[in-house]
Parts: C-alpha cells; structure tokens; sequence
C-alpha cells in the first residue's frame, strides 16, 4: 500500500490486546499504519508501555497521568515527569487534561495535574496530549494564563470540543487530533471543526481500543481502522485520501520531533 498513515493515540497495554497484539500491529501495517504513539494513562502502566514500544522500531510513547487517574497520583511533579520523558522513545507528554463530563477525579485535582504536565512540556519541548471533555472554558483559562509563563505547543486529542478551543489551541501553535467519532452520525458538530481547522495543524489517531469508527462501531478498535479516519476527513475537506495520508503524516512528524520516520 502506498498511502501511509500515522495513528498519534493508541492504548495497546492491558487486558484488550493481552492475547493478540502481534497479530493487531501486523494488520495495522497491512492497512498501511506505519508508526504510532503508545499513551501513557498512569505512571504505574510506563514499564508495560515501555516494553510494547522499545521493541518494535515504529511505536513511540508517551508519559503522562489521564485525568481519571489524577487522584491515583496526587504528588505527581513536572520533574517526575521530566524524568521519565529522557528516553528516546518519548516523543510526547500526557495524556493529560480536564474531564468535566465522568469526574473520576475531583476537578481540585485534576487541574495540578494537567498543570504539573504543562510544565513537563514547557521543560521538555515535547508536545502535551490534551484530554478535554465538557471542560473547554477551564481549558482555555488555562491554556491562556500558562501561555504567559513559556510557550509549549498543545495538541487537542480525540477532538469533541467547540471552536473556540480549538481556535485557540490553533493560535498557540497548537494541532487538533480527529478520531473515529467524525464517522459517528451525530457528529456534526466534530465534523464542523474538521472542516474549519487548517489542514497543516491537523492529525488522525483511533485512541484504541475505544471508539472504532463506522463500519466497525461496537466493536475492539485497532490501528488497522485509521483509514476509515482518513476516509471521512478527505470527505470532509473536499480532497483525496493520499492527500489526507501525506499532509498529516508531515503534521505528526513536525509536531512529534523527536519520532524519526521509519525508513
């Protein structure tokens, strides 16, 4: 297959993919998947996220704490994350943010928490992965008054929010992630920033295992589905899917620097 794509968000660690994840990346590939992020969700999951990246040339990693587990790891510091992001296989901090909508953690803590990994980001120079849900006011607030103490570049990951955050993640040189959910028929309104973000600052991802977009919705997502991803955003913008393929390859390699290309 010549088209090649980048899925910037994939969960492989865990019980999903337990028996059968050799056989998920080989399918990814045949599908024309050629690298992906591995996220970190909590500090405790690193070495497993570790060991699915460091052996396998074309999966990178990040470190960070979801922000349903901010209250798992209430003492966590920019500088612990620092620490973990000096290895070559980080290439991003997070996922990290505000979720207004479960509130697994208290919203007193998941803000320190999404703070703590700002300043990891500002430190590193890597990209922070942002994680919002029914918070895109906090968010901003946030964005804005943090942008003031040193820049950092934000990525909106698994993008539900309106336009005003992604307008102003978009004017702190930030990139806005789209998922499985712009298949979804009640996606309009995730539709509707597709097309108005700038396709230079757009990525794709599957955030799986969760999320497979049509035809697949019910089922395991997996890397091998970001095509359908593409598909629906080359719809949406009115070009082809090589031209999909292409401009948010060279999307993710700018924002994601320290990931190499494989050759």
């Amino acid at each position: 297959m010549s088209r090649k794509f980048v899925d910037s968000h994939v969960n492989l660690h865990g019980e999903p993919y337990a028996d059968d994840l050799d056989e998920v990346l080989d399918r990814a590939t045949s599908a024309g998947v050629s690298a992906m992020i591995a996220i970190s969700d909590r500090l405790d999951n690193t070495n497993a996220i570790k060991a699915i990246a460091d052996a396998r040339p074309n999966i990178w990693r990040s470190v960070g704490v979801h922000p349903h587990h901010a209250k798992d790891f209430p003492d966590l510091s920019a500088e612990k994350l620092v620490a973990l992001a000096n290895d070559p296989k980080v290439v991003g901090i997070g996922e990290t943010g505000l979720d207004f909508h479960y509130e697994y953690s208290d919203r007193e803590v998941q803000t320190p928490n999404l703070l703590a990994h700002i300043d990891a980001s500002r430190r590193t120079g890597l990209p922070i992965i942002l994680h919002t849900r029914n918070a895109d006011p906090a968010v901003i607030d946030i964005l804005t008054s943090e942008m003031e103490k040193g820049a950092f570049t934000p990525l909106l990951h698994c993008y539900t929010g309106g336009w005003e955050l992604a307008e102003t993640a978009l004017n702190f040189n930030g990139y806005i992630s789209f998922s499985g959910i712009i298949t979804f028929k009640k996606a309009d309104d995730v539709r509707a920033v597709a097309e108005q973000a700038p396709l230079d600052r757009i990525i794709l991802e599957t955030d799986c295992p969760y999320l497979a977009p049509a035809p697949h919705r019910g089922r395991r997502n997996e890397p091998a589905y970001l095509p359908h991803v593409a598909e629906k955003l080359a719809e949406i913008k009115g070009v082809d899917v090589e031209e999909i393929a292409q401009r948010t390859t060279e999307n993710f390699y700018k924002l994601f620097s320290r990931a190499e290309a494989p050759q």
